[in-house]
This record gives structure tokens, C-alpha cells and sequence, in this order.
């Protein structure tokens, strides 16, 4: 094929762009020990909604980040069978994992750690660091009054207190590394570590994910128990960066209609968030809310939805499939069903519950 010298020129620039950029990760030392991709996409591996196919939708959320040769697991769904199983399906090795993430400790986050530490028991995992918490702590000896008065078989240690007190993790065999501030953990990955409140349990420390990209920061959010908009607002300062995509939970599922609409028009233009995939915990209505309050950038993130990054966020379509855009029958279908039988059963009360009879 022959290119007139504009086409040329373009193909030229193009090539000296990404020698730039490969140049820019080897001197920020950020090359992974496998091979240098240019993919750049997020692929939903857990979730109650997504087209048919031999996936299995559960409620909870997963997935797994391409960008800058790194691969990220963030969250690991309700149920490690079936966390096994999507990773299978999707055909993804979870043993060349540079590293992962689990948002907050609640348990439709968190169940796959299980089948993830036994195919990977050396893989580095942020969480959030909280006390006597399901992924361990550590306090120093001194966190306990003494009396030096009692014989030594009525005290701690028998008066001996090591250093450092370590508490067991529901996962003994993780490798977990406690996050306890919002921190950039590689050149332009960073952990927004932020508090929240959820319902009857207590104060939930959550962890979001946000990605440098030439677009802006791709922020991945688990369940944003802090608040979507807190969550935003608190990346764009530690980045001093535009927010180009917000993918993930945006924890809406108990917000009335009036809040959404309002939460809506804040991260569009308040806080000038690109493009929006949102998955999990958002609810229902709130799906059809922000996909009218952003139009042509909403992004569908069902299960098995990739995510193509760049300056237009796109979903792959698999090879003889439409392309979806917004919940169908199918998705609500199975997306009740699994909030129903899952986590939030008590909160809901019914079958019918909040979330379906919004949208009757």
C-alpha cells in the first residue's frame, strides 16, 4: 500500500510517539519482569449483569487492568468458585499478575482471595489497613497497660511482650501490603485510600484506583462507600489530573432518584468526569440515570465487557456480537436475582426490594 507524505508523516509521528512512551517507562522504571504490552483495557471478571455467556454472574465486582505492560486485579468477587471460573473462562493467568488490589473488606470483594493465593500465594496485595482487620494487623507490644504487679502466669506473654503484636488474616497465606494513606505506589498508579460508612457496619476504609493516562486518570472504584464524589474529588488533588474515566461501584443502590440525578450533574459538571462505566453497587436506576445525564459517554461494564482505553473509551465487541450500550431485560433479570440472593438479601427486605420496585 502506498501513503501519500501527510500519511507518512502522521505513521511517523505515531512511531516516534510510542518510542517516547516506552523510552518514558524504562527510564521511570516501571517495566514489569514479562514482556512490554500496549494493550490498555480493563476486563469486568465479576459482576450480577452482563450479556449471555459461559461467565457467571454473581453479585460483586472484579477486574483486571491492562495499562502500561502492568496487570492489576482489582477486587475478587462473593464467591472464589466462581471468581475461578470467570478467570477460565476469560482465559487469564493469574500468575503473570504484577500485583493486586482488594477495595474494602467486605466479603463480595473479597471471596476469590482464596482461589488467588493458592494459584499466586506470592503476589503482592494492597489493602486497607485497619485494626484487628480480616487481612491482618500489627501493633507494637507497648499497646496494652502493664501491671507489674501480677505473677507472671496472670500476664501477658508472661511479662514479655514481644516488639510487635501481628493478628492473623483470614487469608494466612496472602502477601499483603497495608495501605494506610492515599500513595503512589508506581510511576503514575496511585491508591486513593479514603474512610466510609456503610448501613449497620462499621467505618469501611476503602481503596480506589487511579491510573495516569495522556486522557486523564482512569479511576477504578470498588463499591465507593466514601462517596463517588469524595472519591473524585480526592483523586483530581492527589493527581492535580482531569478524571477521563470512572469505572466500578458507585455504591447508588440505596440513593433516591432526586440524589442520583443530582450526584449525576456533579461528576459531569462539577467535577468534569469524562466518560462513566459504572458496574456492581450502582443500582438500577442510577444506571439509567447516568446513562441519560452522559449519553454517548456511558460506558456498559457488564461481566465480560472489556474496556478499550484511550482518548474515546470503547467496549470491545466479541466477533459476531452487537455492540451493548445500556442494561437489556437479561442484564435487570439477572442483576435482581443476584442482589436478592446475595449480600444485600437482609438490607432488602423482599424480593421485590428497593432497587426493583423503582424501576416498576
Amino acid at each position: 500500500m502506498i501513503f501519500g507524505s501527510h500519511s507518512n508523516a502522521f505513521a511517523l509521528s505515531r512511531c516516534v510517539a510510542a518510542g517516547l512512551a516506552a523510552l518514558g517507562f524504562m527510564v521511570a522504571g516501571s517495566l514489569p519482569g514479562h514482556a512490554q504490552s500496549n494493550t490498555a483495557q480493563i476486563t469486568i471478571i465479576y459482576d450480577a449483569f452482563g450479556k449471555p455467556s459461559n461467565l457467571k454472574k454473581d453479585w460483586g465486582f472484579g477486574a483486571l487492568i491492562e495499562y502500561g505492560g502492568k496487570r492489576i486485579l482489582f477486587d475478587t468477587g462473593n464467591n472464589a468458585e466462581v471468581f475461578a471460573h470467570n478467570v477460565k473462562e476469560k482465559g487469564i493467568d493469574l500468575t503473570t499478575l504484577d500485583f493486586a488490589i482488594v477495595s474494602h473488606r467486605h466479603g463480595d470483594h473479597t471471596s476469590g482471595l482464596n482461589h488467588l493465593v493458592k494459584v499466586n500465594p506470592k503476589l503482592q496485595i494492597y489493602t486497607p489497613q485497619e485494626n484487628f482487620g480480616v487481612f491482618g494487623a500489627a501493633f507494637p507490644g507497648s499497646f496494652f497497660r502493664r501491671d507489674e504487679s501480677l505473677p507472671a502466669d496472670m500476664r501477658y506473654y508472661e511479662g514479655k511482650a514481644p516488639q510487635t503484636v501481628r493478628f492473623g488474616s483470614a487469608w494466612p497465606e496472602g502477601n499483603f501490603t497495608w495501605v494506610t494513606k492515599t500513595t503512589e505506589i508506581a510511576p503514575g498508579i496511585h491508591l486513593i485510600l479514603l474512610n466510609g460508612l456503610w448501613g449497620v457496619d462499621l467505618e469501611v476504609k476503602e481503596i480506589s484506583l487511579a491510573i495516569e493516562t495522556p486522557d486523564g486518570i482512569v479511576l477504578v472504584v470498588g463499591c465507593s462507600h466514601p462517596t463517588i464524589e469524595k472519591i473524585v474529588e480526592a483523586t483530581k488533588t492527589a493527581t492535580n489530573k482531569p478524571i477521563h474515566l470512572v469505572v466500578g461501584g458507585t455504591h447508588l443502590l440505596p440513593a433516591k432518584d432526586d440524589q442520583i440525578r443530582s450526584i449525576a450533574s456533579t461528576l459531569r459538571d462539577k467535577l468534569e468526569v469524562r466518560y462513566i462505566a459504572p458496574a456492581h453497587c450502582t443500582g438500577e436506576p442510577a444506571f439509567a440515570i447516568l446513562k441519560e445525564a452522559f449519553g454517548d459517554r456511558y460506558v456498559y461494564a457488564g461481566l465480560g465487557a472489556t474496556l478499550v482505553l484511550g482518548s474515546k473509551v470503547t467496549v470491545r465487541a466479541d466477533a459476531g456480537e452487537p455492540q451493548k450500550y445500556a442494561m437489556d431485560e437479561s442484564d435487570i433479570r439477572t442483576y435482581r436475582q443476584a442482589m436478592v440472593q446475595g449480600p444485600y438479601r437482609a438490607l432488602l427486605g423482599s424480593a421485590g426490594g428497593p432497587a426493583a420496585q423503582r424501576s416498576q
